[in-house]
């Protein structure tokens, strides 16, 4: 009981941090490049169909855009920051992969893609069985969003993670592609019997917290069980099946600071 609070009192400490370091940062950015032409909202408030809608239309449109992507790269900083608590966190995996693996992937992508069947986690198991020659190997260096290994349970995690769950179509092929290289490098690498798990996961769920996720495009290359969405994300990185709430109610205690900081841009832009 003693080390859930102490765990709990870090992960606010984090999120609290995290936040308050991002609503100065954020403000004084874009207080910086006021009077630059080249500045983030300067470059974005010149499209004349939006300026023909109104100035506050105008200026909270090239903000949000601003808001939306710095946002997220700080919810995933800081994703990382609480999962070194209670994992080995890493950001990329390398080591060889065999061209038997390789076109094993490639075998089980071409399925997906044509709609042929149904993403599986038994799918790729095979991986790790079908080495092949391994004179016919290919050292790989492969970036990983969080590659997290638990030592207390001695279970690897591959996790890809896209803050809102947007999946470009273009590259939904390519990203699971990548995760799936991942695991078979692992698996060339590990013990046999260790346990190697792939995920996507999601910051929040864009549907609704507790409605099911329904974007196609991850459904037809990631099966029900590889998904961490919203609330499951955030238990997972917090190892506790309160993680989400506490992330989230100390995520609002310190949301004020960026209404401020929101609030001196907009007295500075908006004149």
């Amino acid at each position: 009981m003693k080390k859930k609070i102490e765990a709990e009192v870090t992960i606010r400490s984090i999120v609290r941090a995290h936040v308050e370091a991002y609503a100065v940062g954020f403000s004084e950015r874009h207080l910086s490049e006021l009077n630059d032409p080249e500045g983030t909202l300067n470059m974005k408030i010149h499209n004349v169909f939006i300026a023909s809608l109104g100035e506050e239309i105008q200026y909270y449109s090239a903000l949000a855009r601003s808001l939306d992507s710095s946002l997220g790269n700080m919810l995933e900083a800081m994703a990382i920051n609480i999962a070194k608590l209670f994992y080995e966190v890493h950001t990329n995996v390398e080591g060889y992969i065999t061209s038997k693996q390789i076109n094993l992937i490639s075998n089980i992508l071409e399925g997906y893609t044509r709609n042929i069947k149904k993403p599986e986690i038994s799918d790729y198991i095979n991986l790790r069985n079908t080495k092949g020659n391994v004179m016919r190997k290919i050292f790989k260096k492969k970036s990983s969003d969080y590659y997290l290994i638990d030592k207390e349970n001695n279970e690897h995690h591959l996790i890809e993670l896209k803050i809102g769950g947007d999946l470009d179509n273009k590259k939904a092929r390519s990203e699971k592609e990548a995760i799936l290289e991942q695991y078979a490098i692992l698996s060339n690498s590990l013990p046999e019997h260790t346990k190697i798990y792939i995920y996507f996961a999601t910051a929040y769920n864009r549907y609704g917290e507790g409605k099911p996720w329904q974007q196609s495009r991850v459904l037809q290359f990631f099966a029900q069980e590889e998904l961490l969405i919203g609330r499951d994300f955030w238990n997972f990185i917090c190892k506790s099946d309160k993680g989400y709430e506490v992330v989230l109610d100390e995520y609002k205690k310190s949301a004020p600071l960026i209404v401020s900081a929101l609030n001196k841009i907009k007295k500075a832009y908006l004149k």
